[in-house]
């Protein structure tokens, strides 16, 4: 069993081999199965805490998986000589004491109906967010107050490191996760 670490979330990988049960003249390699489930939140906070309390996690434990904590779990590996692969693995998890099978527990938020659309959020708005996605690791490009694909695509990076589906939707639940208030967006 492998976790996998991807553009702003963490996932767990069951990795299943299937072979097909015929004997072959010459050794052929089973074909693969991934199983693959995202972390939550909780689950991302606890390996965050442990790299906290391991002095090399410097950020915010707010189970959001980004650069800071990707780059954090590396120096673990590499500091307990586990194979350096940035991605969370069960000898990881357990070197860190964390139950597999509670790491692997998800939560979704509860689904309400979406804002209206993002394009059409005031420009003070989009700034406010685009802001926000840079401080949390998931934006890079000018905090301009345009909404265009750049903050798109930090959006829903955001939203798959909660576990959740990356719908780029400006839902409530979003809004709170990203520490803004669903009233400070203000449309055209």
């Amino acid at each position: 069993m492998r976790m996998h670490a991807f553009a702003g979330g963490l996932l767990f990988a069951a990795v299943v081999a299937v072979s097909g049960g015929v004997p072959h003249a010459r050794a052929q390699p089973a074909p693969t199965l991934a199983y693959v489930q995202p972390l939550s939140p909780e689950a991302v906070g606890a390996i965050q805490h442990k790299l906290q309390a391991a002095g090399l996690y410097n950020g915010r434990v707010d189970g959001v998986w980004g650069p800071d904590s990707d780059l954090a779990l590396q120096r673990y590996q590499q500091s307990h000589q586990l194979q350096t692969t940035g991605q969370m693995n069960q000898a990881t998890a357990a070197t860190m004491g964390l139950d597999v099978g509670q790491l692997t527990t998800t939560s979704q938020p509860l689904q309400a109906a979406p804002l209206p659309a993002p394009d059409r959020l005031r420009a003070a708005s989009v700034r406010a967010l685009q802001t926000r996605l840079a401080t949390l690791g998931f934006y890079r490009g000018a905090v301009d107050g345009v909404w265009g694909q750049s903050t798109m695509s930090a959006l829903q990076a955001f939203q798959q490191g909660r576990g959740w589906q990356p719908n780029g939707d400006l839902n409530p639940a979003t809004i709170s996760a990203l520490g803004l208030s669903p009233d400070a967006l203000a449309y055209r």
